[in-house]
């Protein structure tokens, strides 16, 4: 057994993120209220006193993708210059979303915006007014800033994993800081803190799943949303994260996230058809547009002098920031593991605009059709129904029969299954990457073990809640988001350590180039008869007064004004100093340097 620790794991990390996981879970079951209160009153400190922070590094990791999108870097490959994507555009942008954002836009697309409506940080509520911002807002923590969160954390794995050869952990992306202090105590910090955030976080958003399928079961069926049956609802979906992850990637997690994704679009489009159609085209454009005019200002907005709204702010986007942040090394680390081969540029613009454009398209149809009916009755049952319900609520009022009404939300239901499992899967991954001291391709053993680990945890919490009145999951969750805070110093660590990486990037830069004038000048300055030597440009001639051949095809002098392969553009001068150039029928090497 210690053979097999030392060899197919990281003893460091491994030990401590169980011990850890042990210690909270064991708090959690013995005394759940006094978990709540020591993550609330530490949650609440950090909001009050580094909230800040959150608003100030979140805009800035998205200006620093953008800018970097746009840079000469983004030509740069995460692997060798000539490596290719591992997998296809639409099967990698299923496994991103799915990931990233699915489940939490199916749980909160409707609740989320009826919340912002009904009690806006600023100004009255239940006006027009109020129905746009409530989008604007929700646009605003579904939007661009988390996805930049989780690039900029993938970014840096996958560079340094993957062109520079470094295991895939947190830790890698520290090494121009840290140096070989990566592989000790600074570095193992780092990589169990990415255990804590991923492991719980997992746990406490499976058990809320459980709870939002039972409901969607009770308001169907009638079925009591008890704990025993969101207990068996948990066990359900680990048994299909399970199979999931034991598949690997390509034949589970690949797979499970395409039929997920063609789910929830089909239920998408089934709203988008039976809900107010015109009025969603048209309200899609104007969110988008609202959403890119107010997003600089509302970026690093603060609400000096207002307490109410700072309240607001902090219980909703300072809980996202850190919640997003506290999940980054798990996105972060899943969208590096299946980024492999593509440029910078293409892995920014395809994991920040396209999974955000989507996001929009799916917030504005489910939360445009909540708030419609909401601003036609007040009195609409949406006004009162819970974010486990709202969903279900929206889905039983649209002008369809009651068996059409019935499917989309037994569709709904498996949608958010899919969702919890593909996460789930997805997450059990990159802990087991992380504990396993960055094997990519970890063993089947420990991948049973940490996808087990997250269903026990959930159910254990849930049921201990259960017993003793208080919500033991909700405490595990906001203490995983405590994470958050020293993370985000991590993240910005990453971010000055990539940038100093990148710029020993050499690049080979194209010129035109022009012939020296030197051979044909000493060839008319020597008489006849005898031999000449050039050596003009990289060309040799030896015959009397004989024209100097021109650079054979493909010897890399000739095609002057030929652009290089695009592939070329990150490749270093190094790669490209040794240059054959057949002359005379005789094969010779030049040297090349900038």
């Amino acid at each position: 057994m210690i053979r097999y620790f030392r060899e197919h794991t990281s003893p460091p990390v491994f030990i401590s993120s169980a011990l850890i996981a042990l210690a909270l879970v064991l708090w959690g079951v013995l005394s759940a209220s006094s978990l709540s209160t020591a993550a609330s009153a530490v949650n609440s400190f950090i909001v009050t006193n580094f909230g800040w922070l959150y608003i100030f590094s979140a805009s800035g990791f998205l200006i620093f993708v953008i800018v970097l999108m746009a840079s000469r870097y983004g030509r740069i490959r995460l692997g060798p210059a000539d490596s290719k994507p591992e997998y296809g555009t639409m099967s990698w942008f299923a496994m991103l979303f799915t990931a990233g954002m699915g489940i939490g836009l199916v749980y909160y697309a409707v609740s989320e915006p009826v919340s912002y409506f009904q009690e806006p940080p600023v100004g009255a509520g239940g006006t027009p007014e109020a129905a746009q911002n409530a989008m604007f807002l929700t646009f605003f923590h579904w939007g661009l800033h988390p996805w930049a969160i989780y690039i900029a954390l993938g970014l840096a794995l996958g560079y340094f994993a993957f062109r520079k050869g470094l295991p895939l952990r947190p830790a890698s992306a520290l090494y121009p800081l840290l140096g070989e202090r990566i592989n000790r105590w600074p570095g193992f910090l780092v990589d169990v803190l990415a255990v804590f955030g991923t492991l719980f976080g997992l746990a406490t958003s499976l058990g809320l799943g459980a709870q939002q399928v039972g409901a969607g079961l009770e308001t169907l069926f009638g079925i009591s949303n008890s704990t025993p049956l969101q207990i068996t609802l948990i066990l359900g979906i680990t048994a299909i994260a399970v199979a999931s992850v034991m598949l690997g990637i390509d034949k589970g997690i690949r797979n499970l996230s395409l039929i997920n994704l063609w789910l929830a679009f089909a239920l998408m489009v089934f709203v988008f058809a039976f809900g107010p159609t015109r009025d969603l085209l048209n309200t899609t454009v104007s969110n988008v547009g609202n959403y890119l005019q107010n997003l600089p200002a509302q970026s690093f907005q603060t609400y000096p002098g207002d307490p109410a709204a700072q309240e607001w702010q902090a219980s909703w986007t300072l809980f996202y920031w850190g919640w997003w942040i506290s999940w980054s090394p798990f996105v972060g680390m899943f969208l590096a593991r299946i980024s492999y081969g593509r440029t910078i540029r293409s892995f920014i613009a395809g994991a920040l605009f396209a999974p955000v454009g989507a996001s929009m398209v799916w917030l504005t149809i489910f939360g445009e059709s909540a708030l419609n009916l909401l601003e036609q009755n007040p009195a609409n049952p949406l006004a009162e129904a819970s974010t486990d319900t709202g969903m279900f609520v929206l889905l039983q009022q649209l002008p369809v029969g009651a068996i059409a009404s019935v499917l989309a939300s037994a569709v709904a239901i498996i949608v958010v299954v899919l969702f919890f499992a593909t996460s789930s899967d997805s997450g059990s991954l990159v802990v087991d990457i992380l504990t396993n001291g960055g094997d990519p391709n970890p063993r089947w053993q420990q991948r049973l073990f940490w996808a087990v680990m997250e269903g026990v945890i959930a159910a254990v919490l849930l049921a201990a809640g259960a017993a003793s009145g208080a919500d033991a999951l909700s405490a595990l969750q906001t203490a995983s988001i405590l994470a958050g805070l020293p993370f985000c110093l991590v993240l910005i660590a990453m971010c000055v350590g990539f940038l100093k990486a990148l710029s020993t990037e050499r690049f080979v830069v194209r010129m035109r180039t022009e012939a020296s004038p030197m051979p044909g000048l000493r060839a008319a300055a020597r008489p006849a008869g005898s031999v000449l030597t050039a050596t003009g440009n990289g060309r040799h001639a030896q015959e009397d007064g004989a024209d100097l051949e021109e650079p054979a095809e493909g010897s890399g002098l000739a095609d002057a004004d030929e652009e290089l392969d695009p592939s070329l553009g990150e490749t270093t001068v190094a790669e490209l100093s040794q240059v054959p150039v057949s002359v005379g029928g005789r094969s010779t090497t030049v040297n090349r340097t900038e």
